[in-house]
C-alpha cells in the first residue's frame, strides 16, 4: 500500500523551500541568476505549457548562433526550474512534466533547426529534389521517450536525421543535399549539446540511426528504407515504436516517412515471435546491468522502469499490424489499451500503470537533485533523506518497502508475461534424436494409443523430412518441444488415434511460419482448448490449418464463449474498414479476418454443446448478411460510374442463406436488383454486382469470404447478372419454372436499399399467393425431386441424409409444396420462418394432421443435426446405418399430400 504523503504546498515560499531541499541544482540556479526567483513567483502557480515557452523564447534577443545558444539555455533553465518546483510542491503530475520537457525539447530543435537552415540557404540555396524540383527539408525524428512525448528531466534525446530525397542545393555554391543536411545536423546538435557556460539545452544521442555510430548522420527515404528492408534488426523495431517527426512542424512529408516504416515495425500476421526478441534484448540488458553492478538501477534494473516498457511494446509489436489502435507512442496509453482489448485483465494493468507512475516520480526526483541523468538510487543517507522527502515518505526506510512492492509486482508480471522462468529442456522420452519406431510404438501403447504403428511412422516421418531439416534452429527447437506436449495432451481424449494426427496436420502447416510456432510455445495454456476442438471436429482442425491466424483467438477463452452481438460487431467491424482508409485491398483483409474470428468463435461454441443448430444457423447468417451490407457499401463507394450516394440495388439471399439455415461452409445463393431509372442503369449495377461477386468469392492471403452461387438469377446461368424489379417481376409471374417458385419460398431481402427490398417482397408475395392446380404442382414437384434423385445415386447399404426417400429434400419439398398450395388462402405461409416452422403452421392451420407435422419437424431437426455433426467431421456424403433413422412420418406425409412413393427412387 502507498503510504507516500502528497505534498501540496499551500503557498509559494512553502513551495520554494521544499524544491530547494530537494535540489541542489534549484539553489545554484536561484544563487547563480537572480532574475529567475521573482519570474519563478509570478508563474509557478499556472502549468508549463508550450505556448508559454514560446512566448519566453520570443521575448529574448536572437541575432547569431551564440544569442540563439544562450536563449535557448536561458529557456531550459526557467522551464526546468519552474517543472521541478511544481512536481516537488504536488501543483503538477507526471503527465505535466513529461509533456513539459517533450515540448521544449521539440521547441528548441524547431528553432535551432529553423535558424541553421536560413543560414546555410544563404550560402549554399535551398536543397531541391533532383526529381519533382521541390525544396527538401529535413526531418529531426524524436525516438524513445522524446517520441512518446514522455521525456525526463534531465534525459538526453535519441535523434534521428532524414530527408525525402536526394539533389542538390540550388545557390550559386551548389553542394549535394546529403551535404547539404549533413552541416546542418553537425551544427543542430552542436547548438543543442555543447557545454558552454550557460549549460546545455539537450544531451543528443544518434546512436539509434541506421548503422549506429558508424553510419552517416543523414540519409534519405530510399537509403533508410533499404536499410530497414535488408538490414534493420529486432532491437530496432522496438526502438522506432515511438519514432515521430518533431521539427519542422506540418512538414507533408512526415505522412510518408510514418508510412515508410510502418510495415518494418508492425508485421502483417500476429508476431509472437517478438517474445523472444525482447527476451534476448532484455537478457543483454540485465546482463549489463550485473556487469556494471546497477541492480539498483530503477530504469534497467528487475521490476524496474524498463520491463513495463517492455511489457506494453511487446503487445504492440505482437498486434499493432492488424490493431491500429496499438500505433500509439505513450506507455501509459498503450497499457490501458491492453486492458480495454483484454490482452491483461484491468486489475494487471493498474498495478503496471501505478508502479510507472511511481518510478517516473521517484527518477524526475533522483534528477532534481543536481541535473544529472541518473537512475541509480543513492548510496549515502543525505541524499536517501532527500529523496524521501521529495516523495512524500517519512523516511527512506518506508520508500524503500514501496519501491520493492513496485518492483517485485512489475519483475512477477514480466516473468509471466515473457516465461523467463520456463524449462528449456527440449528433449523428451517420446521425442529425442535417436528414435526408433519399436521404442515409439511401445511409447505410444503406454499412453493408450491403438494404432501404434501408423502413429510412430508419422512421426518418424515428420524428423526425417527435408521439411523439419530445413528449419531454422528456433523453429526446430520449438517443434521439439511442442510434439512430446501433443504427444501426451492427445492421449487424453476417448478418439486419441485421429486427434493426434490432425494436430501433426496442423503443426506441419505452419512450421515453416515462425510466428505461429512461437504462439504455441509461448501460450502452453492454448494448447489443451485446442487439442479440445481437434478432438471434436476434424473440419475445425482444417479450418484453423487453412486460417492459421485464428490461433490467437484461443487465448481468450471468454470472448470465444460470449453470445455474438452483432450491433456492436457490426460497430467494431465498421471501424477497423474505417482505419483502412480506402484501402479496398486492406478492407478486404479486415472483412476476411472478422468472418473467419467470427466464425471461429460460433464453432467454439457449437463444440462445447452452448448453441442449438437453429441459433448457430441464424448467427452465421446474421454474420454473411452484416459481410454482405459492408461489402456492398466497398463497392459502391468504389465504383467508377457512380450518380448518386446510394445505390438502388438489393442482395437477395435464396437457398440456406434465405432461409436462415446456414451451415459453416455452405454457398451464399444470391441475386441482385435495382430499382433505377438512370440510363446507364443496367451497365452501372451490373458492373458493381460483379464486383461484389469478385470481392467475395476471390482468394487472398487471408482466404476467402464465401463461395457464391448466382445460378438462382432469372434465367439461371445464361441471364443477365443483374435484373431490374421490373424485369423480375415480370419473369417470376410469366416465365419462371415452378421450382423457381419453390426456390422463392426461402427467399428474402439480405442488405441493400430497403425500397428495393420491400418491392421484392411484394413480388414474391404476390407470386406465392398465385392460385395454383393442385395436381398440376403436385406434378411438377415430384418431377423435380426425381431429377435430384437421378442426380445423387446411393447404391451403398446406408442411408443418405439429405438425398434419399424420406430425407431433408423430401421434408424441404413438402414444405415448398404447402407454401405454394396454400398460401393463396393463408397468407401466414408466406412468411419466411424455416421449414420447422412452417410446418408446424401448416398442422396449426390443419393443412396437416398436428401429430405429423410435430413428427416431420422432430425428424427433419434430427437430421439437421446429423448432417452437421458428420460435417464437422469432413465426412461426405453424409450417410447412416438406416435402421437409426425413423422416416416413417416424412414418408407418410409425402404420400398423404404428394403421391405414392413409388413416383421417387429410393
Amino acid at each position: 500500500m502507498n503510504t507516500a504523503i502528497t505534498p501540496i504546498a499551500a503557498n509559494f515560499d512553502v513551495t520554494l523551500q521544499l524544491a530547494l531541499r530537494c535540489s541542489r541544482y534549484a539553489q545554484r540556479l536561484l544563487d547563480s541568476e537572480e532574475e529567475l526567483l521573482p519570474w519563478l513567483r509570478e508563474h509557478y502557480d499556472q502549468p508549463c505549457s508550450m505556448d508559454e515557452m514560446s512566448a519566453l523564447l520570443a521575448a529574448m534577443p536572437v541575432t547569431d548562433e551564440d544569442s540563439l545558444s544562450s536563449a535557448l539555455r536561458g529557456l531550459r533553465k526557467r522551464v526546468m526550474l519552474k517543472l521541478l518546483t511544481r512536481d516537488l510542491g504536488g501543483l503538477a503530475d507526471l503527465e505535466e512534466v513529461m509533456s513539459g520537457m517533450s515540448a521544449l525539447a521539440e521547441l528548441t530543435v524547431q528553432r535551432a533547426q529553423h535558424f541553421i537552415m536560413e543560414s546555410l540557404e544563404q550560402q549554399y540555396g535551398q536543397p531541391i529534389d533532383e526529381l519533382s524540383g521541390e525544396p527538401q527539408q529535413l526531418l529531426v525524428i524524436g525516438m524513445g521517450k522524446l517520441g512518446g512525448k514522455e521525456l525526463n528531466v534531465s534525459s538526453d534525446i535519441d535523434l534521428i536525421f532524414l530527408y525525402p530525397e536526394d539533389g542538390n542545393s540550388n545557390g550559386s555554391r551548389s553542394i549535394s543535399n546529403h551535404d547539404f543536411f549533413s552541416r546542418l545536423g553537425r551544427r543542430l546538435i552542436n547548438l543543442i549539446s555543447e557545454l558552454t557556460q550557460d549549460g546545455y539545452v539537450f544531451r543528443v544521442d544518434m546512436r539509434l540511426r541506421p548503422y549506429g555510430d558508424s553510419g552517416p548522420l543523414v540519409m534519405s527515404f530510399a537509403a533508410v528504407e533499404e536499410y530497414l528492408v535488408a538490414q534493420g534488426r529486432e532491437w530496432e523495431r522496438y526502438a522506432w515504436i515511438k519514432a515521430r517527426v518533431i521539427s519542422p512542424a506540418d512538414y507533408p512529408a512526415t505522412q510518408e516517412l510514418m508510412q515508410l516504416v510502418q510495415p518494418f515495425i508492425f508485421r502483417k500476421y500476429l508476431d509472437f515471435g517478438a517474445f523472444e526478441s525482447m527476451r534476448k534484448l532484455h537478457a543483454q540488458i540485465s546482463q549489463e546491468v550485473q556487469r556494471r553492478d546497477r541492480i539498483d538501477n530503477i530504469k534497467l534494473g528487475s521490476g524496474g522502469i524498463r520491463e513495463i516498457e517492455f511489457i506494453a511494446q511487446v503487445f504492440q509489436l505482437i498486434r499493432g499490424g492488424r490493431d491500429v489502435s496499438l500505433r500509439i507512442r505513450p506507455t501509459l496509453k498503450v497499457l490501458q489499451l491492453l486492458s480495454e482489448h483484454g490482452q491483461l485483465t484491468s486489475d494487471i494493468i493498474e498495478a503496471l500503470s501505478e508502479a510507472y507512475v511511481f518510478f517516473r516520480r521517484l527518477e524526475h526526483r533522483l534528477q532534481y537533485m543536481d541535473d544529472q541523468q541518473t537512475h541509480d538510487l543513492p548510496k549515502n543517507i543525505p541524499d536517501q533523506a532527500i529523496l524521501a522527502e521529495g516523495m512524500g515518505y517519512p523516511d527512506y526506510a518506508a520508500l524503500l518497502k514501496q519501491l520493492n512492492h513496485h518492483r517485485s509486482l512489475v519483475s512477477g508480471q514480466f516473468a509471466l508475461i515473457f516465461n523467463t522462468q520456463k524449462d528449456s529442456t527440449i528433449a523428451s522420452v517420446l521425442w529425442h534424436e535417436n528414435l526408433n519406431v519399436e521404442e515409439l510404438q511401445n511409447d505410444l501403447g503406454k499412453l493408450g494409443y491403438t494404432d501404434t504403428t501408423t502413429l510412430a511412422e508419422r512421426l518418424l516421418h515428420i524428423r526425417d523430412s527435408g521439411r523439419y531439416k530445413q528449419l531454422p534452429n528456433t523453429s526446430r527447437q520449438r517443434i521439439d518441444k511442442l510434439i512430446p506436449q501433443f504427444i501426451t495432451l492427445c492421449a487424453e481424449p476417448n478418439n486419441r488415434d485421429q486427434t493426434l494426427p490432425r494436430i501433426l496436420n496442423l503443426l506441419e502447416s505452419i512450421s515453416r511460419r515462425a510466428s505461429y510456432l512461437a504462439f504455441l510455445a509461448e501460450y502452453p495454456k492454448v494448447l489443451p482448448l485446442l487439442i479440445e476442438l481437434a478432438s471434436a471436429s476434424e473440419w475445425a482442425c482444417e479450418y484453423l490449418i487453412k486460417h492459421p491466424i485464428l490461433l490467437d483467438e484461443l487465448l481468450d477463452a471468454r470472448e470465444i464463449y460470449r453470445v455474438p452481438d452483432w450491433i456492436a460487431l457490426d460497430a467494431e467491424l465498421l471501424t477497423q474498414l474505417e482505419q483502412c482508409n480506402t484501402d479496398t485491398e486492406r478492407q478486404m483483409d479486415v472483412l476476411r479476418q472478422f468472418q473467419h474470428v467470427q466464425t471461429f468463435h460460433l464453432l467454439a461454441k457449437d463444440l462445447q454443446g452452448l448453441l442449438p443448430l437453429e441459433t448457430l444457423s441464424d448467427h452465421l447468417s446474421n454474420l454473411a448478411d452484416l459481410v454482405l451490407r459492408h461489402v456492398l457499401q466497398i463497392c459502391w463507394r468504389d465504383a467508377s460510374k457512380k450518380h448518386q450516394q446510394q445505390a438502388q440495388f438489393a442482395i437477395i439471399a435464396y437457398g440456406k442463406l434465405g432461409g436462415l439455415e446456414l451451415g459453416y461452409s455452405a454457398d451464399l445463393d444470391l441475386i441482385f436488383l435495382y430499382d433505377d431509372q438512370h440510363p446507364d442503369a443496367a451497365e452501372i449495377y451490373a458492373k458493381l454486382a460483379q464486383r461484389i461477386n469478385t470481392l467475395l468469392s476471390s482468394y487472398t492471403s487471408a482466404g476467402r469470404l464465401y463461395e457464391i452461387d448466382l445460378r438462382l438469377r432469372p434465367n439461371g446461368a445464361s441471364g443477365l447478372l443483374v435484373s431490374s424489379i421490373p424485369a423480375f417481376a415480370e419473369y417470376q409471374q410469366d416465365h419462371a419454372w415452378v421450382w423457381e417458385h419453390q426456390a422463392l419460398t426461402r427467399a428474402r431481402f439480405c442488405t441493400g436499399d430497403p425500397q428495393v427490398g420491400e418491392q421484392f417482397e411484394t413480388i414474391r408475395n404476390k407470386v406465392l399467393c398465385k392460385s395454383r392446380d393442385l395436381n398440376e404442382l403436385r406434378k411438377e414437384i415430384v418431377a423435380m425431386r426425381q431429377k435430384m434423385q437421378d442426380t445423387h445415386p446411393n447404391d451403398s447399404d446406408m442411408f443418405d441424409i439429405k438425398h434419399d426417400r424420406g430425407g431433408m429434400v423430401d421434408i424441404e419439398f413438402i414444405v415448398q409444396f404447402l407454401v405454394l398450395a396454400h398460401a393463396h388462402a393463408q397468407l401466414e405461409l408466406t412468411a419466411n420462418s424455416g421449414n420447422l416452422a412452417l410446418l408446424m403452421l401448416a398442422g396449426k392451420l390443419g393443412l396437416i394432421k398436428v401429430e405429423l407435422a410435430e413428427a416431420t419437424s422432430n425428424c427433419y431437426r434430427t437430421l439437421r443435426a446429423l448432417q452437421h455433426k458428420m460435417r464437422l467431421n469432413s465426412q461426405s456424403p453424409c450417410r447412416v446405418d438406416r435402421e437409426t433413422i425413423d422416416i416413417t412420418s416424412v414418408i407418410t406425409l409425402w404420400e398423404e399430400l404428394l403421391g405414392p412413393y413409388c413416383q421417387v427412387k429410393q
